[in-house]
């Protein structure tokens, strides 16, 4: 089923909302997901990692 869903996706185009943010928004972004207040899944830029 899964294979199945991965083959749909890729047919058509089908990708994930991401909100990218930077190693130093990290706590912020924590907070956010405590409040509900995320509409996206969020993705840690690694350039930004010193």
């Amino acid at each position: 089923m899964t294979q199945e869903m991965l083959d749909f996706a890729a047919a058509n185009n089908v990708k994930p909302k991401i909100e990218m943010v930077g190693i130093d928004d990290v706590p912020n972004a924590y907070k956010r997901i405590l409040n509900s207040d995320v509409h996206y899944r969020f993705v840690i830029d690694m350039a930004t990692l010193k």
